[in-house]
């Protein structure tokens, strides 16, 4: 069975050392295993000191990276400073024992234009991505690359464009990222999108279609779950909702109304799906 994380962005943005301290206890005694743990930026929080309070509460980690505007890895000018962040957020990943780093590592949220010659532009991609995939693979980290919804990226949208995209990039070091939201809008079966990406699958997000709680909604759970068993996806399930109290961060998801009764209620419903949905895999 699965373990289920949740990611501080329901509670709060930006991540800090106070906010951790101050979440993970709850996190822990509501029964999760994991903290998805985002990096907005170098020195939000301490990744040794976030170790020490992990595993002092016997929670393990899971790190994301963020790509606001000026973080592009198609942006002339931008390249080098980005490659740099995604290293860093890598090293983080490594310190707090998290096996992957996830998230658009591409990008920014909110940038969207007429691609055009896509095998010309993935081969520019995996050219400025590929130092950051063999840092990755050399500290045992895996950069997972998420598609995004239309409306927030135009170049990486589904499984299958994100598998041409990492097309010749290390295993080892990269794999994609999936997010049950995206999936929703954009993979005509994210059944099958899932069973395309099969073992590739480097980390995996959940939420309603409407980044809600899981299992309020109308996706078919028991199939993903059973696609994402038979694909051998033996990481955690992360549930991703947003703060409405960040303005960047809510005008980034088009966070407009409140989710759930509250974030607490999002969080714990969605535990208590989730532990009973994947109760029939187990290895």
């Amino acid at each position: 069975m699965w373990d289920i994380g949740v990611s501080t962005w329901v509670w709060a943005s930006p991540l800090t050392d106070d906010v951790l301290a101050r979440l993970a206890p709850r996190i822990r005694d509501w029964g999760f295993d994991v903290v998805e743990l985002p990096v907005e930026n170098p020195g939000d929080w301490d990744p040794h000191r976030a170790a020490d309070l992990l595993a002092d509460l016997g929670l393990g980690a899971a790190v994301c990276l963020v790509m606001p505007p000026g973080r592009d890895l198609l942006a002339a000018g931008a390249v080098a400073g980005t490659r740099d962040y995604l290293r860093h957020v890598v090293d983080v990943a490594a310190v707090v024992g998290s096996g992957v780093a996830a998230g658009p590592a591409y990008g920014p949220v909110g940038r969207t234009w007429r691609v055009g010659n896509r095998p010309e532009v993935y081969a520019e991609l995996r050219e400025n991505l590929a130092p950051v995939v063999e840092h990755a693979a050399s500290t045992g980290v895996r950069l997972a690359v998420e598609p995004l919804n239309r409306y927030e990226n135009s170049l990486l949208n589904t499984v299958e464009q994100a598998l041409e995209a990492l097309d010749g990039l290390s295993d080892e070091g990269c794999g994609p990222a999936l997010d049950t939201y995206h999936m929703n809008i954009e993979e005509s079966s994210p059944v099958e999108a899932i069973r395309t990406a099969g073992a590739r699958i480097a980390h995996v997000q959940v939420c309603a279609n409407d980044r809600g709680t899981p299992g309020e909604d109308h996706q078919d759970w028991p199939a993903l779950l059973r696609a994402l068993a038979d694909a051998g996806y033996r990481g955690p399930l992360c549930i991703e909702s947003f703060t409405p109290d960040n303005a960047a961060i809510a005008t980034a998801a088009s966070i407009w109304r409140p989710l759930a009764a509250s974030p607490d209620a999002l969080t714990t419903g969605g535990l208590a799906f989730l532990r009973a949905a994947g109760a029939p895999f187990r290895w």
